[in-house]
């Protein structure tokens, strides 16, 4: 296993640029996702650090060796990478054993102590090795291709996308043997996704893309807690974005007094608050200071709801709640917020 280091990485295709300065560091043995919308370069940035294509500057380094540069290129089937599809691409006349080794020196490929090691370490049982691709369930294929690119024990690992074809009932329990079975194995892995859930749920790093450039890279929780920037708060989850007058480590907007998670100048400021942070209540007391709303809607999920509610005089927000008393459309509630606000960087308007 080995560390993956990219410096100033640019891409274009004819006129279209899709990479500009991307820098990306994943250490040795971690799990990092890439995570973005569609077209923002993500999946490009993937199949160059597996040298499926050629940046047009920049490096890619695996530890101490650069395996892309100027006038320097590693060919993919040197450079120790493996890869998982969206689709797994097993071949479908091979058994799943057969399917697991297929990377392997030929004389490697029977051994079938190393197939059950790999189906042992997936969460899978030995009992699958002999079955056909058609005769697997999509959570039982991905794993099977992970266990594929496993093989080989490979520098890097690289999935792209390797659970948006899978119903959500597949979706968790796959994502959760895939990073088991990373981090047992210490891989150095690298997934790109379009999903907040699955990045934030499964990564050591979450690193987000937008138009092509890198715009922020940290731990989950603190790019959850502390986006870059308004756009990465709303792409990363759902976000109550509010304009506020700071004041003495304090900022004082639609929502009352609130305070900040980390100091700030006073003046204007952008603040963030989670819909979870938000809390409705029905007894309003109509006391000074206190803010009231009107709920809007209501959508219910089973295990939580989302509250829309107009504050009076102010704002719509977006309140999370869990259990069975939920306001019904038409109520008026008073609102509270438990824990501090994120300062934004930037001004909003007309503050």
């Amino acid at each position: 296993m080995t560390s993956l280091i990219v410096r100033g990485l640019s891409k274009s295709y004819g006129s279209t640029s899709v990479l500009h300065g991307v820098d990306l560091l994943v250490p040795n043995g971690s799990f990092t996702a890439v995570l973005g919308p569609s077209g923002c370069g993500k999946t490009t940035l993937l199949r160059l650090i597996a040298g499926f294509s050629d940046p047009d500057t920049g490096t890619i380094a695996f530890g101490d060796t650069v395996v892309a540069g100027p006038a320097q290129r590693v060919p993919p089937e040197r450079r120790r990478v493996g890869y998982v599809p969206q689709e797994g691409a097993l071949f479908p006349h091979l058994t799943a054993a057969a399917n697991i080794t297929f990377g392997l020196p030929r004389g490697k490929r029977r051994l079938r102590s190393r197939v059950n090691e790999l189906l042992d370490l997936v969460g899978l049982d030995v009992a699958v090795a002999d079955r056909y691709p058609h005769q697997l369930s999509g959570g039982q294929q991905q794993r099977i291709a992970l266990a594929r690119a496993l093989a080989p024990e490979p520098a890097l690992v690289l999935l792209d996308e390797p659970f948006s074809s899978l119903d959500a009932a597949l979706r968790e329990g796959t994502r959760r043997g895939v990073a088991q079975a990373l981090r047992a194995s210490k891989s150095t892995a690298v997934l790109v996704t379009h999903d907040q859930d699955e990045a934030l749920s499964m990564a050591d790093q979450v690193a987000v893309m937008r138009d092509g450039r890198l715009v922020q890279s940290d731990k989950p929780s603190a790019v959850y807690d502390h986006p870059a920037d308004a756009d990465v708060a709303q792409f990363l989850g759902e976000a109550v974005i509010i304009s506020a007058m700071v004041s003495h480590g304090w900022a004082d907007g639609a929502l009352g007094p609130l305070q900040l998670s980390a100091p700030c100048a006073d003046g204007p400021a952008q603040l963030l608050v989670r819909p979870e942070q938000i809390h409705l209540t029905a007894d309003v007391s109509g006391a000074a200071g206190e803010i009231s709303a009107e709920v809007l809607e209501v959508y219910y999920y089973g295990h939580d709801a989302a509250v829309r509610a107009k504050i009076n005089g102010g704002p719509v927000i977006l309140s999370r709640t869990v259990g069975a008393a939920r306001p019904e459309p038409g109520a008026v509630v008073r609102v509270s917020v438990h824990g501090p606000a994120t300062v934004l960087p930037g001004v909003p308007a007309g503050v």
